[in-house]
């Protein structure tokens, strides 16, 4: 037991010891779309991000992934760090069954919609000090590109572990 707690102190320690501007965080986004998030840090401003999720309003999946570039000094805080961070990226939507939801109305479709866009995240992203754990809130426009162009806006706010 001693063993289990020692090695569960360690790693605690570890997680903590890595700031948010390095190392994989993972952990969930609420919005449009909702599902799960992940980030990895690339260099010291610099990170790539993804996203996993599903849309709760038009029955969706939805697949991101984006290039940020993070600026650390816009906004002073006394505890932690807050980042405005922006990118470019792509995003994959697809529908099936029929029926899809799509700038503000439904659309009836036979088999599957798929649309390819690429968007430009623009958020807020919060690095707690003590703990391994960042918040962020995010509006990313989007201009698909396939099957037709169109612009559409993701929104969401979320929370990752660090590792």
């Amino acid at each position: 037991m001693k063993r289990l707690i020692l090695i569960a102190v360690l790693l605690m320690s570890l997680a903590r010891s890595q700031a948010q501007q390095s190392g994989f965080g993972l952990g969930i986004m609420l919005g449009d779309p909702t599902g799960l998030s992940g980030k990895a840090w690339i260099s010291g401003d610099r990170a790539i991000d993804f996203g996993l999720a599903w849309g709760i309003w038009g029955r969706y999946i939805h697949v991101h992934g984006d290039y940020l570039l993070h600026k650390t000094d816009v906004i002073d805080v006394s505890s932690g760090t807050f980042a405005l961070y922006y990118g470019p990226g792509l995003r994959i939507r697809s529908w099936s069954g029929g029926r899809y939801w799509h700038r503000g109305e439904w659309h009836d479709y036979d088999g599957t919609r798929t649309n390819l866009g690429v968007r430009f995240p623009v958020g807020l992203d919060y690095w707690f000090e003590d703990l391994p754990l960042d918040a962020f809130i995010e509006l990313a426009p989007t201009l698909d590109l396939t099957p037709g162009t169109s612009f559409d806006l993701d929104a969401a706010i979320g929370a990752r572990y660090w590792f």
